[in-house]
């Protein structure tokens, strides 16, 4: 699984938001968020799917790998 600060990349590269993806899932925003960001670990039924998607959108967006420069983060 890509480190937090590339999963948000990844997403927003496939032009989806978090809660796009998260009522894909099934869960709330929220804890959609918390995945992304590393905070909390998705549920097994959902993290073979999750590892799935953010290996689908790094195949599709491998731009989106690379580091964001400081100057452009946040």
């Amino acid at each position: 699984m890509p480190p937090p600060e590339v999963r948000a990349q990844l997403r927003k590269a496939d032009g989806l938001t978090q809660e796009e993806v998260a009522a894909v899932f099934g869960v709330t925003r929220v804890a959609f968020h918390r995945w992304e960001t590393g905070v909390a670990k998705p549920r097994r039924r959902h993290f073979d799917a999750y590892v799935r998607l953010l290996d689908g959108w790094a195949a599709k967006h491998p731009e989106a790998l690379q580091p964001v420069p400081a100057h452009q983060a946040g």
